[in-house]
């Protein structure tokens, strides 16, 4: 991925705009910027910032990426914010091998000494007809 690429979490900006700096150190001021930003560190592979956007008491122990599939698009359904909790609602597509997927899910965020954290989620994974 180059800085001058468009961002995998499907906004219309470069990723050196985008999720860069977040994946860089820089706090996401909202829990969807976080949730964009963990997707294209989900699509980039980037397992480190995964594990550290993740709640300590929600975080696995390990994060290994090794059969990540390949990640074609993120459609952010609703995003609230209210005070130290947020939520986001979306639907992640992908592909393994010739089927097309889609993985809703709700997320939880909290803010904590002004970063945000995801905590967990209700997913579900459905196919998509080719």
């Amino acid at each position: 991925m180059t800085d001058i690429q468009i961002c995998p979490c499907g906004s219309t900006h470069t990723y050196r705009r985008c999720c860069r700096p977040f994946h860089k150190g820089t706090a996401a001021p909202t829990p969807e910027a976080l949730m964009r930003s963990r997707y294209s560190a989900n699509a980039l592979g980037l397992t480190k910032y995964l594990q550290a956007t993740w709640h300590t008491s929600t975080r696995p122990a390990d994060l290994t990426l090794t059969d990540n599939p390949q990640w074609l698009k993120l459609d952010v359904l609703t995003a609230t914010m209210e005070g130290n909790d947020g939520t986001v609602h979306f639907k992640a597509h992908f592909q393994e091998g010739n089927t097309t997927h889609c993985l809703e899910e709700h997320s939880r965020f909290v803010r904590e000494h002004g970063r945000w954290y995801y905590v967990d989620g209700k997913t579900s994974t459905y196919s998509k007809p080719q």
